[in-house]
């Protein structure tokens, strides 16, 4: 995948790992694009999962949602076309959903996941290439044309 730029969004209960996961990235140079939220104070998850969907669909980036458990990001993420996203709980699911079918958000679960574990999944989300061949028809398949 390799991107300059990761799209990031958090409810209030995924808010202190969206933090860690951001301050890793812009560690390593990449710019990240913070679409909410800013605080600990609750909001609506499936608002910050669309304006998310929004920018890795318009400026063709990665992004990464973080909630309590990563479930309900994942489900309001994948009601948009063309948005793959998967919850992963480590390495190797990640490693999967990027290599077969070319995840193009991932899900996270701070109530669930540690730091190091996350910042694993990330390493994995950020560098691994989506092997393409059969795998393409079977993404394809996911969002039959209108």
């Amino acid at each position: 995948m390799s991107s300059t730029t990761v799209a990031i969004g958090s409810d209030h209960a995924g808010f202190r790992l969206k933090e860690v996961l951001k301050a890793a990235m812009q560690g390593q140079g990449i710019e990240v694009l913070d679409v909410g939220t800013m605080t600990t104070d609750s909001c609506d998850y499936p608002a910050i999962a669309q304006d998310l969907c929004r920018a890795v669909l318009s400026r063709g980036v990665p992004g990464v949602l973080v909630c309590g458990t990563g479930i309900g990001m994942s489900m309001a993420a994948n009601r948009f076309p063309g948005i793959r996203a998967a919850v992963c709980a480590n390495a190797y699911q990640c490693e999967m959903t990027r290599r077969h079918n070319d995840c193009n958000v991932l899900c996270l679960g701070e109530r669930v996941t540690g730091d190091g574990a996350a910042l694993q999944i990330l390493d994995f989300f950020l560098n691994t290439e989506f092997e393409g061949g059969r795998h393409q028809r079977r993404v394809d398949l996911m969002d039959p044309a209108s």
